[in-house]
């Protein structure tokens, strides 16, 4: 056959595919018709969407839900002057009792306060110092255990864990024993059409926000006073209250996973990553065609991914990528500014997605990074801000930005795709995303509250504390550097916090060094506490166990789980006293442990002991409190067994918090008096009531570091 004929067969069968679409379209409008008048509604876009662990999501999108859209937009805006004017009323008479026009809390996850301490003795943090001498500084309590989603949420509400449900990054299904978020709950729809191979949904997915207790600007908002939260853990999905918010920590990628970088190589031997993926790029003439891998079509059958084919043209130190009609130039060693991807799915539908390129090598082979496919902000595909539009005004103000969790990719420099000055410019990058947030925040905010959360300074700690440690390298300084820059970010907010204002500047823990990792599954399979089956192989979230012979087991960051029976489905321990003698039994041997003449773990806690509220049921049954220099191993955190019980950790992230609680106190600064001598991260809720005059919820267990009577 001819090439012209190639190519008339193709026209042809191009003509038929587009009707059968559009047939397809068709069917699907009125399927969707019928939805509606079943419903009486029509689903946000945002809804609907699915996330798994690490599985891909399902989204909608339709015609008619933009003429839905467009029709609120108007109401909207003919009824703004009224609501305008009531919000104005209401505001004034909220603020009667306040003792502050505004409340700012400037967060700086991981900051430590045995170097906060060191470098401001040097004269080197001169703006945190000022706030010091001028007002207060403490070192801050933090939570058991000391992980960012425990601390934040504490943070948030006020409670201790067992009463908003966060104890770790992770938690298991009681059924499977497998990993799930701990923050979400994200369901399938229930009811689907098939046509063929396609999926189409009838019902809206479940989605459920994990964290319990109200935070304490929802409790503001019920008393008119706004607040604006920017990347607080945990805050996927976004709550509705009176303010705005942009969600953070556990925030997927349009992948549905908590960030899974891409790596587009020459190099064709196979690369195991733990949060990433490798793609061929294959050569024809003098291009390399290479695709990206987005999320699973959710109008086809399961592990059908949505692609978007590129083309790469390389010279010597510089490359040029073509995708999807645009052109851009890339340089060795330079990120691309965030680029939109479309995907489409069989039904014409599509998703939008932002990455950015990084060139990281021409010879002698081609290697190109692309971060997590984030969710866009002027288009997002699932909930990631309050009100829904929020992150759309927020990309028109500084234009688009990283919405990922996780937002730096620590994996990819774990794994050598991309170096530590990547890295840091990467880190960098999101930092002054951030800060404009922040600045334009405070310049807008009369009234209320403004929070905001930067987590460069834990990032950056993760991976150069074994530089900054021993001194040695061409980064031993960036930690130093980290914590100048930090305190340049507060002399901003200094400047926007007159004396109607009250500042905080806290962290929700501190540092040190991780060198050896602690295999707690593998400890309690030499034990005899955790039986593998015959000739089970790779273990990876606990498979292979023996569930009829084990009785405890580890999963995630902070402890050990016992297999409960009434519990975990499979479970083999009886509760009460058979349960406690087990406890005492592996807090006995598991303070005996020895790593030579070093002792890896100071304390070992029930959690009993250390919460009480309705959620101690989801809690660990033991916080496992590691002395400094270890940590939970990198395999036991996703529930592997691996041969040794304690081995080095060798990865760039060497710096961590997961140890010992009373090791890692975060730093607490204010611009006023605080009428505390051990505060703790709870108290800070209860303090943002009662500097608005609102008071505290008897649940909340906090309590204001406000002096009686204190008006500023």
């Amino acid at each position: 056959m001819t090439s012209a004929n190639v190519g008339g067969a193709g026209i042809q069968r191009s003509t038929v595919n587009k009707g059968r679409r559009s047939t397809l379209t068709l069917v699907f409008i009125f399927l969707f018709l019928l939805w509606i008048r079943w419903h009486g509604s029509v689903p946000d876009g945002p809804a609907l969407a699915y996330i798994g662990p690490g599985a891909g999501f399902a989204f909608l999108g339709s015609f008619l839900s933009l003429v839905v859209g467009a029709l609120a937009g108007a109401f909207s805006f003919l009824t703004w002057p009224l609501r305008v004017a009531w919000r104005t009323l209401r505001r004034g008479r909220a603020f009667r009792q306040a003792k502050v026009k505004r409340a700012i809390f400037l967060g700086l996850d991981g900051l430590d306060p045995r170097l906060a301490e060191h470098f401001m003795s040097e004269g080197k943090l001169p703006n945190l110092a000022k706030l010091a001498s001028l007002g207060s500084y403490y070192r801050l309590r933090t939570t058991f255990p000391s992980l960012s989603p425990v601390a934040w949420s504490t943070f948030a509400t006020g409670v201790n864990p067992a009463r908003h449900n966060i104890f770790d990054f992770l938690d298991r299904d009681l059924k499977s024993y497998l990993p799930q978020l701990s923050s979400a709950r994200v369901g399938r729809p229930t009811r689907v059409l098939k046509i063929g191979r396609l999926r189409i949904p009838l019902a809206r997915p479940s989605l459920e926000f994990r964290r319990k207790s109200k935070p304490f600007w929802t409790i503001l908002g019920e008393n008119g006073i706004p607040s604006t939260v920017l990347r607080i853990p945990i805050s996927f999905p976004p709550e509705k209250f009176n303010g705005k918010q942009l969600s953070a920590m556990c925030t997927p990628d349009l992948k549905g996973t908590q960030g899974s970088f891409s790596e587009f190589s020459t190099k064709l031997e196979h690369a195991r990553f733990e949060s990433g993926y490798r793609y061929p790029l294959i050569r024809d003439g003098d291009t390399l065609r290479g695709e990206i891998e987005g999320p699973d079509d959710p109008f086809l059958d399961a592990g059908t991914p949505l692609r978007v084919g590129f083309n790469l043209i390389v010279n010597e130190l510089s490359a040029e990528l073509r995708i999807e009609k645009e052109v851009h130039k890339l340089h060795s060693g330079e990120y691309t500014p965030w680029i939109r991807l479309h995907f489409r799915t069989a039904m014409h539908t599509a998703v939008s997605g932002i990455v950015r390129f990084l060139l990281t090598s021409t010879a002698p082979d081609v290697s190109l990074y692309m971060s997590p496919i984030n969710i866009d902000p002027d288009d997002p595909a699932l909930p990631i801000s309050q009100p829904s539009f929020y992150a759309a005004y927020l990309a028109n103000l500084i234009g688009p930005f990283a919405t990922t969790g996780m937002a730096e990719d620590t994996w990819a420099l774990n794994e050598g795709v991309i170096d530590s000055d990547a890295f840091l410019k990467q880190a960098w990058d999101i930092f002054e995303e951030r800060e404009t947030m922040f600045l334009s925040a405070l310049e807008n905010t009369r009234r209320g509250v403004v929070a905001c959360v930067f987590d460069t300074s834990d990032r950056i700690q993760h991976m150069f504390y074994r530089q900054f440690q021993t001194g040695d390298g061409p980064h031993s300084g960036v930690v130093e550097a980290l914590y100048r820059r930090m305190d340049i970010l507060v002399g901003k907010a200094v400047d926007h916090a007159g004396i109607d204002t009250a500042l905080f500047v806290l962290s929700d823990h501190g540092f040190c060094s991780f060198r050896r990792g602690v295999n707690l599954n593998s400890w309690l399979h030499y034990n005899g506490y955790l039986t593998l089956k015959n000739g089970s192989g790779d273990s990876t979230f606990l498979r292979g166990v023996d569930w009829s012979r084990t009785r405890a087991y580890a999963l995630g960051l902070a402890g050990i789980y016992l297999n409960l029976r009434g519990r975990e489905s499979q479970g083999t321990v009886e509760p009460g006293a058979e349960a406690g003698a087990l406890k005492r039994e592996l807090i006995s041997s598991l303070s005996a442990l020895r790593d030579g003449d070093t002792i890896p773990i100071g304390n070992v806690y029930a959690s009993e002991s250390l919460y009480k509220g309705p959620y101690l049921g989801a809690a660990p049954d033991l916080i496992v409190g590691y002395n400094e220099g270890y940590r939970v191993s990198w395999d036991a955190a996703v529930g592997r067994i691996a041969p040794s019980v304690i081995e080095d950790n060798a990865k760039a992230w060497s710096g961590d918090h997961c140890v010992d609680p009373v090791l890692v106190p975060g730093v607490l600064f204010a611009n006023r008096a605080i009428a505390a001598t051990n505060p703790g991260i709870e108290d800070l809720a209860p303090t943002a009531l009662d500097l608005f005059g609102v008071r505290a919820p008897a649940w909340m267990e906090g309590k204001s570091l406000m002096p009686p009577g204190d008006h500023g």
